[in-house]
């Protein structure tokens, strides 16, 4: 099983900028493309959330236009720019998505599954592993521990050392960190959120983000570092399920570059 990556898209209505300097929706248009010609195609796409950029129904509108020429099937989940209930309506045809309360889900892909882990919190950019939260997650877990298990949430739940970064990050690490480590199957944690490559252990498992299909956040961890962005190459991720040991993650920059040469 071959499972895409692609994560913080900010999509904007129709003409419109993301941050009033790039064009967000041009630079997912371009990822599509490169994951439809990939070969062999992915059975599964996961977008890691921010969708969309201020969760307006206008730029969902521009969110189901661009995915819908995706080929592979589509999991999504929302993040801290998007609007829960205009994310549900605009996704209202995905039937694993529930129909009220936060976003979590599990799909079975065979002996596989994917787990969704919803933690944002309306209004904030920062996510919140709660009580609820870890009580849906442990059951889901519980239900078969070694079932050989990806979670997808938005936030990831590690300080990075850029300070502007971790103020955003999912609180409730501890307990979270707690709950996968009962769950032996858990291969990887996808995050997004950060608009960068990043690994980390986690709960006994691997923790990855994805980097977003625009801008890439500043890679600043100075404690009096300021906010930033950079216009780098984008990516996604490409998780190889193939191997019955484990899971192999690659990291795809998005863009056309000179080659292939005939040699490795």
């Amino acid at each position: 099983m071959l499972i895409a990556q692609i994560s913080d898209p900010h999509l904007r209505p129709g003409g419109a900028l993301y941050q009033e300097t790039v064009d967000s929706n041009a630079d997912l248009v371009r990822a599509i493309d490169q994951l439809n010609r990939f070969s062999p195609q992915p059975d599964l796409v996961v977008l890691t959330g921010d969708v969309v950029d201020n969760g307006s129904p206008e730029e969902y509108a521009v969110a189901r236009d661009l995915l819908r020429d995706l080929k592979a099937p589509l999991l999504v989940i929302p993040g801290n720019h998007d609007e829960r209930d205009a994310f549900r309506a605009a996704f209202h045809d995905h039937a694993y998505l529930p129909p009220d309360g936060p976003l979590h889900y599990v799909v079975e892909f065979g002996e596989r599954r994917v787990i969704a882990l919803d933690v944002t919190i309306p209004a904030e950019h920062h996510g919140f592993f709660d009580d609820a939260a870890e009580a849906w997650l442990q059951a889901a877990l519980m239900a078969e521990p070694d079932r050989p298990t990806i979670i997808m949430m938005h936030q990831p739940p590690i300080t990075t050392g850029v300070p502007y970064l971790d103020d955003y990050r999912c609180l409730g690490a501890t307990r979270l960190a707690a709950c996968i480590a009962k769950a032996p199957g858990v291969e990887r944690v996808l995050c997004g959120h950060v608009h960068r490559l990043m690994q980390m252990r986690f709960g006994g498992t691997l923790l990855c983000t994805a980097p977003s299909t625009t801008t890439a956040i500043a890679l600043r961890i100075d404690p009096a570092a300021e906010p930033a962005s950079f216009i780098e190459t984008p990516g996604f991720l490409l998780h190889d399920w193939r191997n019955a040991k484990g899971l192999l993650t690659h990291y795809l920059p998005i863009g056309t570059f000179p080659g292939p040469y005939d040699f490795a």
